[in-house]
């Protein structure tokens, strides 16, 4: 029998779109990529439930520092609901729990209660799920049979509309309807269209599942060139170049930040985790760039006026040099 080479990880840094398939969890398919492009580190930013397909931006060595902040973003996605049965996992991986008959719909009553689960809204996040309590996930609780209760909370929901009901309205006499509902969602941090399909499923009065769910984009990614398992793969046999040349900048990932240039002496103190000054700066987490255009990191912007590093990449440090007087 042979044995499985050891995967030899170099230090990589850059971020990749993935255009993860159905089937693998998010972090399966980081482990997948992470050890074909043989990067050191990585992580994602934002899981994909297994049923989903579409963008997961994944992060490789000094890029990961980034992922927490894309973890908030403002993201889009398609789904297919079908209406009429309750799963106990809000998608088409769990077990039925209910069925109910659907009613005669039209698209005015469709689109009245999509307007109603529009905005800034109350949402109580399925049970089975990666948030945490005490430590654990939700969805280990659910597993072993526990009473999970779960409170809902504010999410932001800046579209959630219609795409097509043909399967439903338009079956032809004497065949029976689809029961499905396509429908696009543009939601922020926290939003789980699960629960959106499922909360209009119980306003439509028969309840409803996601069969079918794909990411579209994910902020500052509008317009991603995704890649799929079998495109790396194939560019991988020509050689690390070939694959490399796949890997976006970190800038790239900067975009989701306001920019704040600094001088040379201001870099090297942010360099030693001391604040500076300057006028105008924007309040919050920014992103900082040196004299010569290359990003540096994250900082915090306070009052306008101050200036502290927060997560600086590894050649921000190095180039600090000693620590400036003062």
């Amino acid at each position: 029998m042979t044995q499985r080479q050891r995967t030899k990880f170099r230090k990589l840094d850059g971020i990749l779109l993935l255009d993860k398939p159905r089937g693998p969890s998010s972090n399966q398919a980081l482990q997948r990529t992470r050890h074909l492009f043989r990067a050191e580190k990585g992580g994602h930013t934002g899981s994909l439930d297994p049923l989903a397909t579409g963008l997961l931006p994944l992060c490789f060595g000094e890029a990961t520092k980034l992922a927490g902040g894309l973890l908030g973003a403002r993201k889009a996605y398609d789904t297919v609901a079908r209406l009429g049965q309750v799963t106990d996992t809000d998608d088409a991986d769990g077990q039925v729990l209910r069925e109910r008959p659907v009613p005669r719909l039209d698209i005015a009553t469709i689109d009245a209660e999509l307007a109603r689960l529009t905005g800034r809204i109350m949402q109580r996040p399925p049970i089975y799920s990666a948030l945490k309590r005490g430590g654990e996930p939700l969805y280990a609780k659910a597993r072993r049979g526990e009473d999970v209760e779960v409170e809902p909370r504010e999410v932001d929901v800046h579209e959630f509309s219609l795409l097509s009901a043909a399967d439903l309205l338009d079956a032809a006499e004497g065949v029976p309807p689809g029961n499905v509902l396509r429908l696009r969602v543009e939601c922020g941090s926290g939003t789980y269209v699960r629960s959106l399909v499922r909360d209009l499923g119980e306003a439509l009065g028969c309840g409803a599942h996601v069969v079918e769910l794909r990411r579209l984009w994910i902020d500052p990614f509008r317009n991603p060139r995704m890649w799929t398992f079998a495109e790396l793969e194939a560019l991988a046999a020509r050689g690390e170049p070939s694959l490399e040349a796949c890997l976006l900048p970190l800038e790239a990932g900067m975009d989701a930040w306001p920019r704040v240039e600094v001088d040379a002496a201001a870099a090297a103190r942010l360099a030693h985790g001391q604040a500076v000054t300057g006028r105008g700066l924007p309040d919050g987490e920014v992103a900082i760039f040196g004299p010569d255009g290359r990003v540096l990191g994250l900082g915090c912007a306070e009052g306008g006026a101050r200036l502290r590093p927060r997560r600086l990449f590894s050649w921000a440090c190095a180039a600090g040099g000693e620590a400036p007087a003062g």
